[in-house]
């Protein structure tokens, strides 16, 4: 296919400015063109003081997360002819502190997902019965999620309360108390048992909707939630939790 002009609404913010402002470039693209390479040649042919985080190219790190046409989406892998609009709307993620341009402070999301404790290496439960090779004592697995902070974006709760833990925390921690020790997992679940914990969910399940990686935290702030309860349960039974 011969390469076509599409323009890029691009916001723009630097630390100083009173208020943001929108630019437009037109880029030339074809079948394969991603909007993180569009951008790539926004900054290396147009206007070099764009900025933009990204790394792998393949959906594998998360840092070029950001909203297309007011989509959350990893722009490496959003080929921008199949978004089908003359003009691609191209924003940072929402709720979370601007720095400049596309470029969002994630150390509020560290934060909140730090303190769950989740491994980033655990033994593999695929294929139980498969049997390890010589030397090798277990499979082992990366965990899902990369904390590319879409679901964070898509939530609307983490909008309006800079208190909740949001759907990437507490996803982490449903995975500690689905693989962790005992000790660990009610741990966590006295941590998640707050106002700003997973009682405070909406159950939008944007979260879900917008996770590259089908970790699913819509889902797993349900399961905290089941495990809360019948913990609570076990207690009024008088049974140990």
């Amino acid at each position: 296919m011969a390469e076509q002009p599409i323009q890029f609404k691009v916001f723009r913010y630097k630390q100083g400015q009173s208020v943001p402002a929108y630019q437009t470039f037109t880029v030339l693209v074809d079948e394969n063109t991603t909007v993180l390479v569009a951008l790539q040649e926004i900054r290396r042919e147009q206007d070099p003081s764009l900025m933009l985080r990204h790394s792998c190219h393949h959906a594998s790190c998360g840092t070029c997360g950001m909203r297309v046409n007011g989509q959350e989406v990893l722009a490496c892998v959003v080929k921008v002819l199949e978004l089908g609009t003359p003009t691609v709307l191209v924003e940072p993620l929402a709720n979370l502190p601007l720095i400049s341009d596309l470029v969002v402070d994630m150390n509020a999301f560290f934060g909140h997902y730090t303190p769950a404790g989740m491994p980033y290496v655990r033994t593999s439960e695929f294929l139980p019965q498969a049997v390890p090779p010589a030397g090798i004592d277990h499979f082992t697995r990366y965990e899902n999620c990369l904390e590319c902070g879409l679901c964070v974006s898509a939530c609307p709760i983490a909008g309006s309360n800079s208190g909740y833990l949001g759907p990437a925390a507490l996803a982490a921690a449903q995975r500690v108390t689905a693989a962790g020790p005992q000790a660990e997992k009610a741990a966590v679940l006295d941590w998640v048992d707050s106002e700003h914990g997973c009682w405070r969910c909406h159950v939008a399940f944007e979260c879900s909707e917008v996770c590259p990686s089908d970790v699913d935290p819509g889902g797993a702030i349900m399961s905290l939630r089941n495990q809360l309860t019948r913990r609570k349960f076990r207690r009024l039974l008088g049974r140990s939790s």
